[in-house]
């Protein structure tokens, strides 16, 4: 009996690093590439408003955990990138991505300070800056309409933690006019991409659907991103920003399956 509760063990162990290495043998579409670089700039902004929310404790258990696997995904992703982008300009900025990263994440681990915060703040943005780099050399090799709509609606991922970042610093104490500024413009980019992608002709009725229903909750909330400087409504900013986020990333996942 104990003999075969082993060979039971073995096989399941077996066929648990089976399935690990077929999903690390996935091959990835160009699109798919793309897709995967957009989701690392949404990520380098959701990571910075965690700590952020950590920091000031508000909604601390969920930001935590999120933190969590943020770092998780960021990481996997990297190492998706890196193993099947062959271009030597893309691997180049994958490995600064790569070096910001890393100080990222020991400093996202700190006690959050003042001093700790800038820095959080500092280096979302050069990884931000580094991920639409290489989102934008993908897009050039893709060469597809749906390429324009994926970069168009992960990035809107990107804005609504974005706009969550901001606001949350702001409150944090780094109350400089560029946070205020990067909020108008995250705003105004949002709304610019959403009028797109909702007159976009190649929608299918479902993405329509997914896209009105952003459109109602944006209508709605984005006056209160606007409403930095008084601020006093971070966890409605929390959880809007996530769940237009999530259904942007639901979105962003349908304009692949077109290219299809």
């Amino acid at each position: 009996m104990f003999t075969l509760f082993k060979r039971l063990i073995t096989l399941l162990l077996l066929g648990s690093m089976l399935h690990a290495t077929l999903l690390s043998a996935k091959e990835y579409s160009k699109i798919e590439l793309l897709e995967l670089a957009g989701q690392q700039r949404m990520l380098s902004q959701r990571i910075a408003k965690d700590y952020f929310y950590i920091g000031q404790g508000v909604n601390v258990s969920k930001a935590t955990k999120q933190l969590k696997l943020s770092l998780q995904t960021f990481n996997k992703s990297q190492h998706i990138l890196s193993k099947n982008i062959k271009d030597d300009e893309i691997q180049n900025m994958l490995m600064f991505v790569d070096m910001s990263s890393d100080d990222f994440t020991s400093i996202v681990k700190e006690p959050y300070s003042l001093d700790n915060a800038a820095l959080i703040l500092d280096l979302s943005e050069s990884m931000l800056e580094g991920n639409q780099y290489v989102v934008d050399a993908l897009k050039e090799k893709v060469k597809a309409h749906s390429s324009t709509l994926v970069d168009l609606a992960g990035k809107q991922r990107m804005l609504s933690q974005r706009i969550a970042k901001y606001y949350i610093s702001y409150q944090a104490g780094i109350k400089d006019k560029n946070s205020i500024v990067q909020m108008q413009e995250a705003v105004k980019s949002f709304n610019k991409a959403n009028d797109l992608l909702m007159a976009n002709k190649s929608n299918t009725p479902a993405i329509n659907a997914q896209l009105k229903r952003v459109n109602r909750l944006w209508k709605i909330v984005y006056k209160f991103y606007l409403n930095i400087e008084k601020g006093g409504l971070p966890i409605i900013v929390y959880n809007s920003t996530d769940d237009i986020m999530n259904k942007m990333n639901k979105i962003t996942k349908m304009y692949i399956q077109l290219e299809k």
